[in-house]
């Protein structure tokens, strides 16, 4: 089944789209999206949890990943398909 993905998100943003892509070339597919421009409240409850301001802010289990750049260097070092499967 492999590791439940979260991102934090807008309706406008190419990080957000570019991790989105990597994530279902890695065989992802369902990322359970929270606008937080949408939604104020979770934009809060995403600022304290992961101490940023920026999106993507990505989880994948309970792994704050962190955003876009995180996630691909996670990629290149070959960390991430241990961490999608749930290992």
């Amino acid at each position: 089944m492999g590791a439940k993905v979260r991102m934090y998100s807008t309706g406008v943003c190419p990080y957000c789209n570019m991790a989105e892509r990597l994530l279902k070339a890695k065989g992802i597919e369902e990322i359970e999206k929270i606008r937080i421009d949408l939604d104020p409240v979770q934009r809060v409850q995403m600022m304290e949890m992961t101490g940023r301001r920026t999106v993507p802010q990505i989880y994948i289990g309970e792994t704050h990943v962190g955003g876009f750049d995180d996630l691909s260097a996670l990629d290149r070092e070959g960390k991430l398909d241990t961490l999608l499967q749930g290992a």
